[in-house]
């Protein structure tokens, strides 16, 4: 819908500033100050903003965040037909929306995070057009439970489970950020993007990440 606004916000545009340059002396009349300066600042700016929002939203999207090639083998990691796979797991068993994996499970990490995270998105534009592409990607710091516990705190699953209550403080010092959900023996098989030759692929993920 918003798209549809956008194109028909343009479209008026230059509707109006063609109609201006056919017939001029209106913009010497009140009406017509009124309407030029519509045309040429209200409009162009109203735009803009609506522009800015519908790329914002869109930045939400796994697609959008799949559309860079070094990208690819993470969406790929998705599909890998083994439950060990977290992120996998989660995608495949709808426990994310699969039209915003990355964003749900990322978002301290993209547009949407604090003014540092901005400025790296800056930094990976800057890296994707004009630098070098690292061969192995990582997080510029820990990942944080906060984005596990988003939705898994205060469920039974999670609250009940008998290796989170292996002593009195692993519960708590998961949910203070103290120990890892993904510290060794534990949802240590993230993405694994290296080892996706050696796996195998949920046949019925072809499909997944248009149905969602």
């Amino acid at each position: 819908m918003m798209l549809f606004i956008l194109i028909g916000i343009i479209a008026l545009v230059i509707g109006l500033l063609v109609f201006l340059e056919i017939k001029p002396i209106i913009a010497l009349e009140a009406g017509g100050k009124i309407l030029t300066f519509a045309a040429m600042f209200v409009l162009p700016i109203t735009a803009l903003v609506l522009g800015g929002v519908e790329h914002l939203e869109r930045s939400k999207s796994t697609e959008f965040c799949l559309s860079c090639h070094p990208m690819e083998n993470y969406g790929k990691s998705l599909l890998v037909d083994d439950k060990e796979f977290v992120p996998a797991n989660h995608f495949q068993n709808k426990r994310i929306p699969r039209d915003h994996a990355c964003f749900t499970c990322h978002t301290d990490y993209t547009m949407y995070g604090d003014m540092q995270a901005k400025m790296r998105g800056l930094k990976h534009l800057y890296i994707q057009y004009v630098g070098t592409i690292p061969d192995t990607l990582k997080l510029y710091s820990a990942y944080n439970n906060r984005e596990c516990l988003q939705c898994h705190a205060d469920a039974r699953s999670f609250e009940g489970n008998r290796h989170h209550k292996e002593t009195d403080t692993t519960l708590a010092a998961m949910k203070d950020n103290r120990l890892s959900c993904m510290a060794s023996g534990c949802h240590d098989v993230i993405h694994n993007v290296r080892g996706l030759k050696d796996v195998e692929f949920w046949k019925g993920g072809v499909h997944a990440f248009k149905a969602h």
